[in-house]
């Protein structure tokens, strides 16, 4: 295979890469915003990979499945709101709960109905390309247009993102409730409701990353998240809590991942090494990131 050839090959993965974690990290862009760590994205990815392509299986709709993993993730993400902000539970352990409750119920559910904790196999209708008529362009068809649909809505969502936040009354507040949640109720507004809708927006946002996941590979495979929780997390912050920065940071770490997929053809390394790369590659975004906003005095 050619150089060009190859990097379009890398590319064209990233941008397939970087889908989930766009999703996820726009989600918990807005419980950041809302004044809230939302560590429970890696947990509703889980969900949403789980319930989502199980949905596409038994009605042969990948629309369902998308609706199906958005709404299981958004119900759990509405419990882990609830306990959060009415019972008033600290929402660091709130979130690990979340993690775990996610991990083990699917492995349970799994068992029981498909009678295996391995991976789960399903016939799925193979996920619509819109641009494919474009995707004969040099270089920028395969990359930009030879992608599904959940792709491209990805990159709407960042750009509905950035319109909700910055442009209307719902995003004003949201922000003032993150910056300070008293002068917010002092109009007679209650912050909690904005911190409970952003909650459900993560776990919406959560559901559609798990569903691209599984439904992509026909496939439900235990720990499909990955990490990619955690990842989009620190996307979150390395993009400065700006849906512009979030897509540019989620780039970077596909990219990382996209290499070490690649690299496993032709690097004489062991492949655990390799597929460590994306997770070297966010810890040391991680570092640099604070090192960068301690030099400016942030």
């Amino acid at each position: 295979m050619s150089f060009f050839a190859s990097l379009v090959s890398l590319l064209a993965g990233a941008v397939a890469a970087m889908t989930p974690l766009l999703f996820a990290a726009l989600g918990g862009l807005f419980t950041e915003l809302a004044g809230m760590l939302n560590i429970a994205l890696e947990g509703l990815i889980t969900l949403g990979a789980f319930f989502g392509v199980m949905a596409a299986a038994a009605t042969g709709s990948t629309p369902v499945g998308l609706l199906a993993g958005m709404a299981s993730s958004a119900v759990v993400a509405l419990v882990y709101g609830l306990v959060t902000l009415r019972l008033k539970a600290n929402e660091f352990i709130t979130g690990l709960a979340t993690n775990l409750f996610a991990a083990g119920i699917t492995v349970v559910l799994s068992q029981q109905i498909f009678a295996t904790k391995a991976v789960v196999p399903f016939e799925i209708p193979a996920l619509a390309i819109p641009g494919r008529a474009l995707s004969g362009i040099p270089f920028a068809g395969p990359i930009l247009f030879g992608q599904n649909y959940l792709v491209v809505l990805s990159w709407l969502a960042a750009i509905l993102s950035w319109v909700c936040i910055r442009r209307t009354t719902f995003g004003m507040r949201l922000r003032a409730t993150g910056v300070n949640p008293k002068a917010v109720r002092a109009l007679g507004l209650d912050p909690e409701r904005y911190r409970l809708a952003a909650v459900l927006i993560s776990g919406a946002a959560c559901g559609l990353a798990g569903s691209y996941l599984s439904l992509n590979l026909s496939a439900y495979v235990p720990n499909i998240s990955s990490g990619r929780g955690w990842i989009a997390l620190v996307a979150i912050y390395l993009g400065g809590r700006k849906p512009a920065g979030i897509l540019a940071a989620c780039f970077v770490f596909a990219l990382a991942e996209a290499f070490s997929n690649y690299a496993q053809g032709f690097l004489k390394v062991p492949v655990d090494f390799i597929l460590a790369i994306p997770y070297l590659f966010t810890l040391a975004a991680l570092i640099a990131g604070a090192a960068l906003r301690r030099a400016r005095g942030q």
